[in-house]
C-alpha cells in the first residue's frame, strides 16, 4: 500500500509541468509567426526578391523541336562510323541487272539473256561507281539535245558503225548528235513531219508515245519540241551506251527490250508507238511482240512501222532476204493487225501507219485468243502470252473505251478516266485535287530552298515513289521530265499517271534500276522507306540511287521522322552533303526531309579517287 501511494503522489506532480511546458511552446510559435507575417522575415524577403525576377510564362524555356538521335543510344557516343568504300574503275559503267557476263549465262533465245537479270543479295556491289576521270556535267537541255562531253560517254563504237546514219559524231571532245536514224537519215524533224501529215501531233490529242529499239533516241529528243513524252528503250548489247547516249542529251530512255517478259507499262499507256528499223520479229511467236505492243497502246492509238518488211520491193537484196519471205512477213503483219483491232492509214515509201479502233464495236477478230488475266497491268516478270488483251467495255458505238483524254495540257490535271471510273481503289476525284494541292505546295518550298528546281540544272529528274504523280505534275516544264516509278509493292497507280500525259515505269527497289551510273539530276522519293522496311536494306536503295545520281545531283526524300533518322545515318557514311529539316508545316508534323547533294569525285588507277574538278 505505501509503494502504490508514492507513485500516485509522483504522478501528480509532474502532470501540471507538462501543460506549462506545452502552453509555453504554442505561445512561442504563435509570436514566431506573427514576427515573420510582418514583413520582416529574412526567408520572407528572399521568397519577395525571387517573385520578382520570376517569368511566369513557363513555355517559354521548353523546346519543342525534335531531337531523335540517329545514333543508337547504346552505341558509344563517338563511335566512328565506317564510309562506303569506292568501286574498282572497271565498275564505272555498271549496270547491275544488265551485266554482260551474267547475261551470258542465260539463253538467247526470245532475248532472253538480254532480260534483267540481277544479283543475288550476297553478289551485289556495296560500294559507290565512280564517275570517269575528267567528268563533267552534262549541257544544259536544248544543247545537251545535240552534245555530250566525250569524257562522260567514252565509247566512239557508234560513230563508226552508224556513221552514214548519222546517229552521233565524234568532234574535238564532244560529241554531236546531227538528229539521224537508220530510217531517217536526213534527219528526225522530217520523219516527224512526214508522221504529222497523218497522226495528229500538233494538237495535244498525242502526249506519250513509245519507242521500241531507240537507237541514241533521237526520235524522242525531237518529239520533245512538239510537247512529246517518248519513252525509249533498248537493250544494252554491242550497241555500246546508246541508252547512256540518249540519257546523256537530256532524253527520256531506259535498257529494255521485247523478249519473253511483259513490258513494265501499264495497259493503254501510249498514244504512239513505233519501230523504226528496231529489227523485232513482230511475227514470231504468233504474233506475241505484236499483241505486246497492242496491250500498251491506248484506244485510237497509232502504230509506225518503218523497215523491214515495209518497201521490201526496194530492199529485199541490201537486206538479203528474198522477195517471198518479205512479202509473207508484211502479209502475216497485216493479218495480225486486223486481229488486233487496227486500220491501216498509211502507207508510202519506208513508213507505215495503223491506228487501233477506240473500241472492240467493229472489230474482226476471227480466231484471235483473248487474254484471260484480270489485269492487265499486272506485269512485273510477268510472262508475255499470245493472246490479245481486251477492250474495256463501252455503251456505245462512238464511246472511247477506257475513258477519253483531253488534250495535253488540259490532260495534266484534269481527273484522270481510270479514277472517275473507281478503278484505283481508294481513290477518288476529291482525293485527286487534294493530292495535286499538296504537291503543289511541297514543290513551291522545295524551289523556295533550292532556287535552281525548276531550271535546265535539273533535267532528268526521277520520283521513286509516284503515287499519283502529283509531283512531277507540279514540276511540269519544258526545261525538265520526270520518270514517275511506282514500286511494284505499292499502290498501281501508273496508268493515272499515263493518262496525266506523263511517263514513268514500274520498279522493284530491291533491285537496281534499268539505267546506266549518272543519269539523274534529281532523285524524289515521297514514303519510300517507310514501304520498304523490312523488304530489304535501306542501303542497297541509297547505294543504287548513288549509283544512278549524278555528280553534283541532288535528292530530296521525305519520311517519317525515325525512318528518316535511320537513312541520314546510312547517308553519312556516303558521299553525299545531307540535312534533315521540318516539314513545311512546323516541327510537330512528325514527317521530315532529307535533302543532300552528291559531292563530285571521280575513280582513278589503283581504287583511289580525286575530288578534283
Amino acid at each position: 500500500m505505501a509503494i502504490k501511494n508514492i507513485n500516485l503522489s509522483g504522478s501528480r506532480t509532474r502532470r501540471p509541468v507538462s501543460i506549462f511546458l506545452a502552453l509555453g511552446l504554442c505561445c512561442c510559435f504563435y509570436l514566431l509567426g506573427t514576427w515573420q507575417n510582418s514583413g520582416f522575415g529574412k526567408g520572407d524577403s528572399i521568397a519577395l526578391e525571387i517573385t520578382k525576377h520570376t517569368d511566369c510564362n513557363v513555355f517559354t524555356n521548353l523546346d519543342f523541336e525534335t531531337h531523335h538521335n540517329y545514333i543508337d543510344i547504346t552505341e558509344p557516343p563517338k563511335q566512328k562510323i565506317e564510309a562506303f568504300k569506292p568501286c574498282d574503275v572497271k565498275y564505272t559503267d555498271y549496270t547491275p541487272c544488265q551485266e554482260q557476263d551474267r547475261a551470258m549465262m542465260f539463253p538467247r533465245e526470245n532475248m532472253i539473256y538480254r532480260e534483267r537479270h540481277c544479283p543475288p543479295d550476297d553478289e551485289k556491289l556495296r560500294c559507290l561507281v565512280p564517275a570517269p576521270k575528267g567528268y563533267k556535267t552534262p549541257f544544259p537541255w536544248p544543247k545537251s539535245r545535240d552534245y555530250a562531253h566525250y569524257a562522260n560517254v567514252p565509247y566512239k563504237h557508234l560513230t563508226v558503225e552508224k556513221a552514214v546514219q548519222h546517229w552521233v559524231e565524234f568532234k574535238g571532245d564532244v560529241f554531236k548528235f546531227p538528229g539521224g536514224g537508220t530510217m531517217f537519215p536526213q534527219g528526225a524533224d522530217a520523219y516527224i513531219d512526214e508522221l504529222a501529215s497523218v497522226i495528229p501531233i500538233a494538237d495535244g490529242s498525242v502526249r506519250t508515245a513509245l519507242d521500241t529499239g531507240c537507237g541514241v533516241a533521237s526520235w524522242g529528243a525531237y518529239l520533245l519540241k512538239r510537247n512529246v513524252l517518248a519513252m525509249s528503250f533498248a537493250p544494252r548489247d554491242n550497241h555500246e551506251a546508246q541508252v547512256q547516249f540518249a540519257l546523256e542529251r537530256g532524253v527520256p530512255a531506259v535498257i529494255g527490250v521485247l523478249g519473253s517478259i511483259r513490258l513494265p507499262y501499264p495497259s493503254r499507256a501510249f498514244d504512239m508507238a513505233q519501230c523504226s528499223r528496231c529489227l523485232i520479229p513482230w511475227t514470231a511467236n504468233e504474233g506475241t511482240y505484236l499483241m505486246e505492243v497492242d496491250r500498251v497502246l491506248r484506244p485510237g492509238g497509232y502504230w509506225i512501222l518503218s523497215g523491214p518488211p515495209i518497201n521490201w520491193k526496194m530492199y529485199y537484196q541490201t537486206w538479203k532476204r528474198s522477195k517471198k519471205e518479205l512479202q509473207a512477213e508484211q502479209r502475216k503483219i497485216e493479218e495480225l493487225a486486223e486481229q488486233l483491232c487496227w486500220e491501216k492509214k498509211y502507207e508510202k515509201g519506208d513508213l507505215a501507219i495503223w491506228r487501233k479502233k477506240v473500241n472492240d464495236r467493229s472489230c474482226q477478230r476471227n480466231s484471235a485468243p483473248i487474254c484471260q488475266s484480270k489485269d492487265a497491268d499486272d506485269v512485273w516478270y510477268e510472262k508475255m502470252e499470245s493472246c490479245v488483251t481486251p477492250f474495256p467495255k463501252v455503251a456505245s458505238s462512238k464511246e472511247v473505251a477506257g475513258g477519253e483524254l483531253k488534250k495535253f495540257p488540259a490532260r495534266l490535271n484534269a481527273v484522270p478516266p481510270r479514277i472517275a471510273k473507281g478503278s484505283v481503289p481508294g481513290v477518288t476525284a476529291d482525293l485527286y485535287d487534294k493530292d495535286n494541292k499538296i504537291w503543289r505546295k511541297h514543290v513551291s518550298n522545295y524551289k523556295h530552298h533550292n532556287k535552281l528546281i525548276g531550271s535546265t540544272r535539273y533535267r532528268n529528274v526521277m520520283d521513286m515513289n509516284a503515287g499519283l504523280g502529283g509531283f512531277a505534275a507540279a514540276l511540269e516544264s519544258p526545261k525538265l521530265w520526270v520518270m514517275n516509278v511506282v514500286p511494284n509493292i505499292a499502290k498501281n497507280t501508273l496508268g493515272v499517271i499515263y493518262e496525266r500525259g506523263l511517263i514513268g515505269i514500274y520498279h522493284d527497289w530491291c533491285e537496281g534500276f534499268s539505267t546506266y551510273p549518272r543519269t539523274y539530276d534529281l532523285i524524289h522519293a515521297s514514303g519510300l522507306f517507310s514501304l520498304y522496311k523490312g523488304k530489304c536494306k535501306f542501303e542497297d536503295i541509297l547505294l543504287e540511287m548513288d549509283r544512278i545520281l549524278r555528280p553534283e545531283g541532288v535528292i530530296i526524300l521525305r519520311d517519317e521522322v525515325d525512318t528518316m533518322n535511320e537513312v541520314r545515318k546510312i547517308a553519312g557514311r556516303m558521299r553525299w552533303d545531307v540535312k534533315l529539316v521540318d516539314h513545311e508545316d512546323g516541327p510537330l508534323v512528325p514527317e521530315k526531309i532529307l535533302v543532300g547533294v552528291k559531292q563530285y569525285w571521280v575513280g582513278t588507277s589503283g581504287n583511289s579517287t580525286s575530288g578534283d574538278m
